[in-house]
């Protein structure tokens, strides 16, 4: 069993130690950062599960940008420890923060993943959305929390200021 709780200041660093225990050296030089440097991750959507003993066990965080002139939420990075890892904690942060996104109306989210793994929670494969490079067009990957949100949504990713 998980507590799961909104992110707050005083989770930030050790989320931080979270993601560089579960990601290679190096992961903040990916193109998706360079959208999230200097723009705060999104109150109540970015969650922490701590285990029954109060450790941090997963984490998830979602940044706002603009595809064009439409505004999305940016997923990632999604991380559990690896002791927790195989029971899943990724797959719960997953759904229970899109229940809370689309509660608090957003419309669409995306992400740069694997689709084999992100299609069973509604992620296909975006046409015309430019992710900064070099990413591989192959792994930019949408969800449309209302219907038709993503319809005749294109082109570059930006920051949202």
């Amino acid at each position: 069993m998980f507590d799961l709780r909104p992110e707050t200041k005083d989770d930030w660093w050790e989320v931080e130690a979270l993601y560089d225990l579960c990601f290679a050296p190096g992961r903040e030089a990916l193109s998706s950062y360079r959208l999230r440097d200097g723009v705060p991750p999104v109150a109540g959507l970015s969650l922490v599960a701590r285990d029954a003993g109060g450790i941090l066990a997963g984490a998830i965080r979602f940044w706002p940008v603009l595809v064009g002139d439409q505004t999305a939420l940016l997923l990632g990075p999604v991380a559990v420890h690896p002791t927790h890892q195989g029971e899943g904690l990724g797959g719960y942060l997953i759904r229970e923060s899109l229940e809370i996104a689309s509660k608090k109306g957003w419309e669409r989210v995306m992400l740069v993943g694997d689709e084999p793994y992100y299609s069973r929670f509604g992620f296909t494969r975006l046409e015309g959305v430019e992710m900064p490079p070099p990413t591989n067009p192959d792994r930019v990957l949408g969800h449309a929390l209302v219907p038709g949100a993503w319809d005749e949504v294109v082109g570059k990713v930006t920051r949202c200021a």
